[in-house]
């Protein structure tokens, strides 16, 4: 039971730190982008160090590799169908401002889902896993509510309103969290190590295609590399304690 209230924990405090830094002031380029790599390595570390290894040990190689294309896939078509604000951007992508808070709201909401159901599968297999995930989501869930809220308080004006919007997509994470863990907890082994590539599959192009980009590598190179190194020895120490 402690192990759930410290993920729901880690999934409020990545959320509404990230959404309150933003309001309260507009971070540097050095802070946001070393902590958007930070992130993005913990991620890339998690998914591939931690969940695709647990993955083969219980679940054949071709399963492995196809669930984790449907976990990139699944983000992929999400990201296509709703418009969203992109990090890197810092802008509303849509000149309709109604249109654009709604679009907003439901693109971070359907995000949310996948990110909860990556922690409830890894916690279904294993509750130290679940951790290692939450914290790795959690920690790429403080720059994007930054880039995010910051638009979005220039779309709205108003900062409670803002800071309502973002704390209330919270819930469909926690939805994705609870669902993965009640109703997969017990599948057949094989399916959840399949599940946990789906998850990384998830991670990994959330990575990829959304914090990596957002960095600008080119324009910040040096606080990219140290971010992605620091991302990584967090991973490789948190898998000591695990």
């Amino acid at each position: 039971m402690i192990n759930i209230f410290i993920i729901i924990l880690l999934i409020f405090v990545g959320q509404t730190l990230g959404s309150a830094v933003g309001l309260i002031k507009k971070p540097g380029k050095y802070l946001l982008y070393g902590s958007l790599a930070f992130a993005a390595s913990m991620m890339l570390g998690i998914s591939f160090i931690e969940l695709i290894p647990e993955s083969l040990a219980i679940t054949p190689l071709i399963p492995v590799i196809i669930s984790f294309l449907i976990g990139v896939l699944v983000l992929l078509i999400i990201d296509k169908t709703l418009p969203h604000i992109n990090p890197e951007l810092m802008k509303k992508e849509n000149p309709s401002v109604k249109r654009s808070v709604n679009m907003l709201v439901i693109g971070i909401a359907i995000h949310n889902i996948p990110e909860g159901l990556a922690i409830g599968i890894g916690f279904a297999l294993n509750p130290t896993l679940g951790l290692i995930i939450a914290l790795g989501i959690a920690a790429q869930d403080v720059p994007e509510n930054i880039a995010t809220i910051i638009p979005l308080y220039a779309l709205t004006g108003k900062k409670m309103k803002s800071f309502f919007i973002t704390t209330f997509t919270i819930l469909f994470e926690l939805i994705g969290f609870l669902a993965g863990y009640y109703l997969l907890r017990n599948m057949d082994i094989t399916i959840l190590g399949a599940l946990l590539s789906f998850a990384a599959g998830l991670m990994t192009y959330i990575s990829v295609e959304e914090l990596i980009p957002a960095i600008e590598l080119k324009k910040n190179s040096k606080i990219g590399i140290i971010g992605f190194i620091l991302g990584l020895i967090c991973v490789y120490l948190i898998t000591l304690i695990g």
